[in-house]
């Protein structure tokens, strides 16, 4: 009947706005699609005059380089055991065990001036490093005959450091390439600034000094040697 059809602004209306709104969407997502593609279009086109690259490539130079020297260089600077730069500090070997403790006080031998020219570290200006960083790792330091024991008590994280052998000891090279594990050379100015006398010594970072930790090893097992424990034992308090 007449009288019951609803009328266009009770059902129309809502229609109406859905239609809108969808189609305000669309306008929105098309408007959006275009600004990206002309950005994209603006970054990767050429505005401007523009000139070759003229320098020559590096890995070309490289190559170029390499290809003058001679294939074996063994022969022009010997096995490397003769290198100078494949020389590692002496340390003694450690008779007993026991740790001890060093502050690696630095002094500086110039001063630090600012840009601005004001003085900021005299000459003679002495600190402890390790107030101001933190040594992440331990350091391992053994003479190579003594290697499958650092192997076996070195953390993954840790640094093995080789002091000088025999003549007849492989280098750092040939054990790292042997054992897969990276070798360091211990150094005259790293012994000396870390105080090392002898070897194995384990460093480690605690609190604003370093703990050196010395280990006397059987020479038979290449273990640490447990000393006896008396029939009487002192007990710690509970």
């Amino acid at each position: 009947m007449p009288g019951n059809r609803p009328s266009p602004s009770s059902t129309g209306q809502p229609g109406w706005t859905i239609v809108k709104f969808q189609s305000a969407t669309v306008a929105l997502l098309l408007l959006a699609s275009i600004v990206v593609a002309a950005t994209a279009h603006a970054a990767t086109s050429t505005i401007g005059r523009t000139w070759p690259i003229v320098e020559p490539d590096a890995l070309a130079e490289i190559e170029a380089q390499t290809a003058k020297l001679p294939p074996d260089l063994r022969a022009k600077y010997g096995p490397r055991s003769s290198w100078s730069a494949m020389k590692s500090a002496s340390l003694a070997l450690a008779t007993k065990s026991q740790t001890r403790y060093v502050v690696p006080f630095y002094t500086l031998d110039t001063e630090i001036r600012l840009p601005t020219g004001e003085l900021l570290y005299p000459k003679g200006y002495t600190f402890n490093p390790l107030s101001y960083v933190t040594l992440p790792q331990r350091l391992v330091v053994v003479h190579p005959r003594d290697l499958g024991w650092a192997l076996k008590t070195a953390r993954l994280t840790d640094f093995i450091l080789l002091a000088a052998g025999s003549a007849r000891d492989d280098d750092a090279i040939t054990l790292s390439e042997r054992t897969g594990r990276a070798m360091f050379i211990l150094e005259e100015r790293v012994k000396d600034r870390l105080n090392l006398t002898v070897a194995p010594v384990i460093i480690a970072q605690v609190g604003a000094k370093l703990e050196l930790t010395e280990v006397r090893l059987d020479r038979m097992s290449r273990g640490p040697v447990v000393p006896p424990t008396s029939g009487t034992q002192r007990r710690e308090a509970p």
